[in-house]
């Protein structure tokens, strides 16, 4: 079985949304402009790249990362060379790029479910803020990596749902906090 894993920059009050200046969002860009940059914040990010086997996103972050990440060579040369999975009722096949490697389009959470009981390595679900809540939701997440930064954004889009379901325990992987106040937490979901 294969282990899905989110992974998200997040406030602390559980936005997600345009954490590196995707427009439409009065907030944009809010990882990078008042926090200090540190390398070793971001380690987790690289590890990821050289530990995932395939990319899952939903159909919003899909059509926004698709023009650009196959152009960043240096920065994601494991994500760009990785199968990439869209799970979207609405994107047909004439809607994927093709410079960026083998994308597979799923339907459903049904898919999704049935995806993750084939054989291979872990699937790394970016952005995607509908999609996270929607598998959250579902039980169908394995594992969290999280960046929390220390900014209360207020309005936005957010990785977790307000829907009445069950309690879920999260054990505990790793935790680190940085100088620039940025905490890594990174959960497995106890099932």
């Amino acid at each position: 079985m294969r282990t899905l894993i989110t992974t998200a920059f997040v406030s602390l009050d559980g936005v997600i949304e345009a954490p590196g200046g995707e427009e439409g969002y009065r907030n944009t860009g809010w990882t990078f402009q008042d926090i200090e940059f540190l390398p070793e914040a971001y380690e987790l990010k690289g590890r990821e790249q050289d530990e995932a086997a395939a990319m899952m996103l939903g159909r919003v972050s899909y059509q926004a990362f698709s023009p650009v990440w196959p152009t960043m060579t240096e920065e994601f040369p494991g994500y760009n060379a990785m199968p990439k999975y869209v799970v979207s009722a609405t994107l047909g096949d004439d809607d994927l790029v093709d410079n960026w490697g083998e994308t597979t389009i799923l339907r459903s959470l049904d898919e999704v479910a049935a995806l993750k009981k084939t054989e291979g390595g872990p699937i790394i679900v970016h952005g995607s803020a509908t999609l996270n809540r929607n598998l959250s939701d579902a039980g169908l997440i394995d594992r969290y990596h999280l960046l929390v930064f220390p900014v209360l954004l207020g309005a936005g889009k957010r990785l977790f749902s307000d829907a009445d379901v069950d309690k879920t325990m999260l054990k505990v992987l790793e935790s680190e906090t940085y100088p620039n106040g940025v905490q890594k937490l990174v959960y497995d979901v106890v099932h």
